[in-house]
């Protein structure tokens, strides 16, 4: 699809609306929630606008699809607000999708910023031919307890203000340790412990590519495979570039490889001009393998992704292990956006 427009950028001191579309968060974890409205005032020189769905507990908001897309619908029409940020992801916002009215959203091009979950309405907005930003999401990466890593920052910073990413460069260091913040909110200063970030590794093909970027989470892009209702035409997604992350679930390698192979099946994946992978997450609240095991599990998803996705487009170049996802930090990737992907100088850039 050529016909993408680029919501403008906004400027200090703008309204952004604050919105729930998926769970909420702020209803049981209000320390973390008020954390990232003041990151938005503090850091960014934005101001919050509350709209009612990010306050509401997760009973209401599992009961209210309709509600959560009246907020969105009210927050792109809002002529004083320029941006909207989602609060935290969830498992159900595909139950909103068919409450949206795309003629709605592209008239009124925002910028939404949001990642897990939210990879639904990225994914809705790009068929709706609306570029979105797959990061910036307000309570689980705005709001990370500590100091906002600086990485984090100028890439949302150019999220917000600017009018392209620029050159994506892999950040000093990393973590995906779990945030205690979120249960015991005295821990809000502590900061995780980071790592050396070892940087992307780079597979598959050696030649340069540029296209539109199309994905997110992958259980999310799995679902759209399924149900089958919102994925753009075969056609729109020639020459594109694909990009995917495993989120807080940590998937085993088979199903990682059962999802680039349903694309892969349905002749997608060999549409794709190169593939991105977000750093896997490889533990979480629920599990904490020792760190050889950590390891051993990203090597597995790294060597599952390049075996599948060389079966079906052996040409793409392979990027594995960006900072985006669900690690920290993060830079919010342009869903709809226009990236160059070059093996040879080992760069990605945002245009």
């Amino acid at each position: 699809m050529d016909e993408f427009v680029t919501p403008p950028p906004l400027s200090p001191g703008d309204r952004v609306a604050v919105v729930a579309p998926s769970s909420g968060g702020a209803h049981d974890a209000s320390h973390v929630f008020e954390l990232g409205l003041q990151r938005l005032r503090d850091v960014f020189d934005l101001e919050p606008v509350v709209y009612p769905t990010a306050r509401q507990s997760n009973a209401f908001l599992d009961d209210s699809p309709r509600a959560r897309a009246a907020d969105i619908h009210a927050a792109f029409r809002d002529p004083d607000v320029v941006g909207v940020v989602a609060t935290i992801g969830g498992s159900d916002q595909l139950r909103i999708l068919k409450h949206l009215d795309a003629d709605v959203l592209r008239a009124n091009p925002t910028r939404f910023f949001g990642m897990s979950d939210n990879t639904n309405l990225g994914l809705f907005l790009w068929r709706a031919g609306v570029v979105s930003y797959n990061g910036a999401q307000l309570m689980n990466e705005l709001a990370i307890p500590g100091e906002l890593p600086e990485y984090t920052e100028r890439y949302c910073r150019r999220a917000f203000f600017e009018d392209s990413l620029g050159e994506l460069e892999a950040s000093d260091e990393w973590t995906d340790e779990p945030a205690a913040w979120w249960t015991d909110p005295s821990k809000m200063g502590t900061p995780p412990t980071y790592e050396p970030n070892p940087g992307p590794r780079w597979a598959g093909g050696e030649r340069a590519v540029s296209g539109r970027l199309w994905g997110g989470n992958r259980a999310i892009v799995e679902w759209h495979l399924a149900t089958d209702r919102y994925l753009p035409p075969v056609e729109a997604l020639e020459g594109a570039v694909l990009c995917l992350e495993t989120s807080e679930w940590i998937p085993e390698p088979e199903e990682v490889a059962a999802t680039l192979t349903c694309l892969g099946e349905r002749g997608l994946l060999e549409r794709f001009d190169a593939v991105l992978l977000g750093r896997p997450a490889t533990r979480s609240h629920l599990t904490e393998p020792p760190r050889e095991e950590r390891e051993a599990y990203r090597e597995r998803i790294y060597g599952t992704v390049v075996e599948t996705v060389g079966r079906y487009a052996p040409e793409a170049p392979v990027v594995l292990g960006l900072d985006w996802g669900h690690t920290t930090p993060i830079a919010p990737l342009p869903l709809g956006g226009r990236v160059e992907v070059d093996p040879a100088t080992e760069t990605i850039r945002f245009p």
